[in-house]
């Protein structure tokens, strides 16, 4: 029974001996994998929440109230400006323009009339068989009738702008939507819009960006040029990058006393896609209302040191790597982290191109503690990969 207890001790001691020799301080070194902090051209990137807008957009409505005659295209697609979208029912305006012109023939005549009457009227009164109060008479009813006239004219206008408010035609180019009404039905100014035509080639970007945050861009771009060293890319719902980069036109004077954050708007080419005509439906990519991810990117590429993401440990002091010194031993330093990526992280300050990082193993380091090092995916004492010199 002795010799059963001792020979469970024996063993359990040496299974203790390899976790204590890797663990205490008289245990060989952790192996870690280090990478080379390097110093490389690097394009700054900011994400923020954004949607696409039309830079015109108008909503068709009736000017006069009437029967709809007509409708001229075909919904969903561009339309030309100036081209006949809807036609309303002619013929009662038309009767209003002849109706006012035959008042304008009859105040002609009766103006004629008065002036005859008013020269007839001064010869009397010139040899003294007229009297001042027919001079006079005759004087007003010249005036009334000369503003008869005027009236008269004024109406025929009227009646001609409302002849043409039965065709409504495109203010602009750009791609018309759905159609609210139907041929036959009565629209009116109250009416709801008949349809909404926007612009589409360009198209702009709005975002908002917090008021923090446009400090510290104003900040990195000031140098650079300002907003014109600015390039905005969109990512969009699928997570693909539209190709075509935009440019930054309008940041608002004001700041939303609400959300402490302040518009930017960008705009961005929106060409017909290629193997695609301008009459067909869905023929660009960009649509008004759609929201998206905007990218700032810097227009010129800043050199940076940069290190693997997983190098990257934080508690509570902040964001920190382990470089291994020149003994061979792990040291920490804090660091601050510039616009990263997941992959990447780019180092303001606390790590220098050529530090060896610790990038693999780092739970097993401490500060000042000697380190096995080897670059990271090579596993220390195993011979280098094929094509790597030893």
């Amino acid at each position: 029974m002795r010799f059963f207890v001792a020979s469970v001790f024996l063993a359990a001691a040496s299974l203790a001996q390899p976790a204590q020799a890797q663990m205490g301080p008289g245990g060989p070194p952790p192996a870690v994998g280090v990478v080379e902090a390097q110093r490389q051209p690097v394009t700054e990137s900011t994400e923020f929440i954004g949607r696409i807008e039309a830079i015109n957009r108008v909503e068709l409505r009736a000017r006069i109230t009437g029967f709809l005659e007509e409708r001229l295209f075909r919904e969903g697609t561009e339309v030309e400006e100036g081209k006949l979208l809807f036609r309303i029912e002619r013929a009662p305006f038309e009767a209003q323009v002849e109706q006012a012109q035959a008042n304008v023939a009859s105040a002609e005549a009766q103006l004629a009339n008065a002036r005859t009457s008013l020269a007839r009227a001064r010869e009397l009164r010139t040899t003294g068989t007229g009297t001042q109060v027919a001079l006079d008479n005759a004087q007003a009813q010249e005036r009334t009738s000369a503003a008869t006239l005027l009236g008269a004219q004024a109406a025929v206008r009227v009646a001609e702008i409302n002849l043409a408010y039965t065709n409504i035609t495109a203010p602009f180019a750009g791609a018309i939507g759905r159609s609210t009404y139907t041929p036959g039905n009565v629209v009116s100014p109250s009416s709801e819009p008949l349809a909404t035509i926007v612009s589409q080639d360009p198209m702009r970007v709005a975002f908002t960006i917090a008021q923090r945050t446009a400090l510290e861009l104003r900040e990195r771009y000031e140098g650079r040029g300002g907003a014109a060293a600015v390039v905005v890319r969109i990512r969009q719902s699928d997570g693909t990058i539209y190709p075509l980069p935009g440019r930054i036109d309008f940041i608002d004077t004001q700041v939303s006393r609400d959300t402490d954050s302040i518009l930017v708007r960008a705009s961005i080419p929106n060409p017909i896609r290629a193997g695609m005509q301008q009459n067909d439906i869905g023929a660009r990519q960009l649509v008004d209302g759609q929201f998206v991810t905007v990218l700032l990117e810097g227009a010129q590429p800043v050199m940076a040191v940069t290190i693997p993401r997983s190098a990257i440990a934080q508690d509570q002091a902040g964001f920190f790597v382990f470089i291994v010194d020149g003994e061979g031993r792990a040291q920490r330093r804090n660091v601050t982290l510039g616009r990263s990526t997941a992959e990447t992280a780019v180092i303001e300050s606390g790590v220098e191109a050529g530090n060896r990082v610790i990038t693999e193993g780092i739970q097993r380091v401490r500060p000042g503690q000697p380190v096995n090092a080897a670059p990271a995916g090579v596993r220390p004492g195993a011979p280098p990969p094929a094509g790597r010199p030893g």
